[in-house]
């Protein structure tokens, strides 16, 4: 398999940043101990080669005009190898932007640990954990994009820790380099395995980008993860008014309709800078659960960004109902939204969770249980928008929120009104009469408390999906521009003291 041309650091760096822009932090290496002769002739034909002093160019620069700084590997420097001194700049450069506040663009590309320096260059990987950890720990943006090729200890650390993470298309990337395992084992690794390709598929990775699209993918991702300043004021709405009075059975169909917009399309034209990510970041991918991020509005204003994770009913009927993976891809939306103080939206719209041996043995349930117990606590805001079906624990999951929106036609039950038919009457043909008296439809939550604001469909949403995706993202751009002005302390204890009290008198 041929592998991709590798990129040049600086040549990297000059196509992310603003032409012109950048500025080198040339922080002085630490001295060291002498190296041995031999190590000592390397560094100096490196540094002849590359006319650097190190694998690591650090600095800033601008992106589209925001300050932000960069780290980036050089493999043609001893192949990208990290020791001490490296490390040491690599760290700095990580603590500079901590403290000044700037986003981090990091680009690895290495064959790992500097062997040269033995273990004492392999322990370097803690503190550079550590770094950009309190990187992360500071409501900072962390991207990171994987050049061909990288592996060993710097993928072990720095090179996994991207709030979102790309790659070169092509890369080889993984934990042991090839070349070590053929000679420990005797045989090749397995082909197509260490691949950026098969990492996007397993979730490891959110995108395979080129390194001439990566200033695009940057420019929208920090759109939404470096958002600026919050807004004294969301824009103006008519004032909630009560649904109208559809018979429950009447939704549920409607609901149904293969031709309803789902998120894809409110995603498409309601909102601007979206980004999708892709799986858990720790090997599994679920394709009926949509996390991105993104920026809802479609005026002439800001928009307000957030993190979204819902229920994708076109992959839904593509590929089944979502299990315990597409949960656990949702507990990263929710921890990505609290780690950079971004709102959360979540999207309901399913027939259901996964019902298989697989999803018990999986732990659906407990995924369940655990999504439910991070979103009552979420420091951060959290809109929930009721766009469809709403049916049993899989669309409870995603539920709990500050504020709750409810298309027209949504609704949201313990199971499909045929199961609870089934339950209470040993038949499916009474369902459209359980489903009146369950109260599930829109009015109905919005009477019990439920829904917070029913958005009108005319008559269906399905007969005009582009202006009714677009009256979502108008309500939706209002909703999370009023929740990000309260302090979290208070939207935190009154969205407790909600689900606290549902259903009281």
């Amino acid at each position: 398999m041929s592998h991709p041309e590798r990129v040049r650091a600086l040549d990297l760096i000059d196509g992310v940043l603003d032409p012109g822009s950048f500025r080198a932090w040339n922080d002085p290496l630490p001295t060291l101990a002498a190296p041995d002769p031999d190590y000592a002739a390397e560094l100096a034909a490196a540094r002849a080669r590359t006319g650097l002093d190190e694998a690591l160019v650090t600095g800033e620069g601008l992106i589209h005009g925001r300050r932000v700084a960069v780290v980036a590997c050089e493999f043609d420097f001893l192949a990208g190898s990290i020791g001490v001194a490296g490390a040491e700049r690599l760290t700095r450069a990580v603590e500079r932007a901590t403290a000044e506040g700037l986003p981090l663009v990091a680009s690895p590309t290495s064959g790992g640990t500097r062997m040269q320096e033995g273990t004492v260059a392999f322990l370097q990987m803690v503190k550079i954990s550590a770094a950009v950890a309190t990187h992360r720990a500071a409501g900072l943006p962390y991207l990171v994009y994987l050049r061909h090729p990288t592996t060993g200890g710097v993928f072990a650390s720095w090179g996994s820790l991207g709030h979102v993470t790309a790659a070169q298309p092509g890369a080889l990337i993984g934990f042991l380099g090839p070349r070590v395992y053929e000679a420990l084992h005797d045989r090749p690794f397995p082909a197509g395995v260490q691949v950026a390709e098969n990492l996007y598929e397993h979730g490891l990775i959110d995108a395979v980008v080129p390194a001439a699209e990566l200033r695009e993918v940057v420019i929208k991702v920090l759109d939404v993860l470096d958002p600026g300043p919050v807004p004294t004021a969301p824009a103006v709405l008519p004032a909630a008014a009560p649904p109208p009075d559809v018979p429950a059975w009447t939704s549920v169909r409607r609901s149904r309709d293969p031709g309803r917009p789902g998120l894809r399309t409110l995603l498409r034209y309601g909102a601007r800078s979206v980004t999708p990510l892709r799986g858990t970041g720790e090997g599994e991918s679920e394709p009926a659960l949509r996390l991105v991020l993104a920026r809802f509005g479609t005026g002439p204003g800001p928009g307000a960004p957030c993190v979204v994770l819902g229920h994708d009913r076109t992959r839904q009927s593509e590929h089944g109902p979502f299990g315990p993976a597409g949960l656990r891809q949702a507990r990263r939306g929710m921890r990505l939204a609290a780690e950079l103080g971004l709102p959360l939206v979540t999207v309901v719209d399913t027939a259901g969770a996964a019902l298989s041996r697989e999803a018990e043995e999986g732990g659906l349930a407990g995924e369940i249980a655990r999504c439910l117990a991070e979103l009552v606590l979420l420091p951060a805001p959290t809109v929930c928008l009721l766009l469809g079906q709403g049916s049993g624990g899989g669309a409870l999951a995603l539920l709990p929120a500050d504020r709750v929106i409810c298309a027209q036609h949504g609704w949201l039950s313990p199971l499909p009104p045929e199961g609870a038919a089934a339950i209470l009457y040993r038949s499916t043909e009474r369902a459209a009469e359980l489903a009146g008296r369950q109260r599930i439809r829109a009015a109905d939550l919005y009477r019990d408390g439920i829904v917070d604001r029913v958005v009108p469909e005319q008559p269906d949403a399905a007969a005009e999906p582009e202006a009714f995706v677009r009256r979502v993202a108008a309500v939706l751009e209002y909703e999370l521009t009023a929740l990000r002005v309260p302090a979290a302390e208070e939207r935190l204890a009154a969205r407790r003291a909600r689900y606290r009290r549902l259903g009281l008198s």
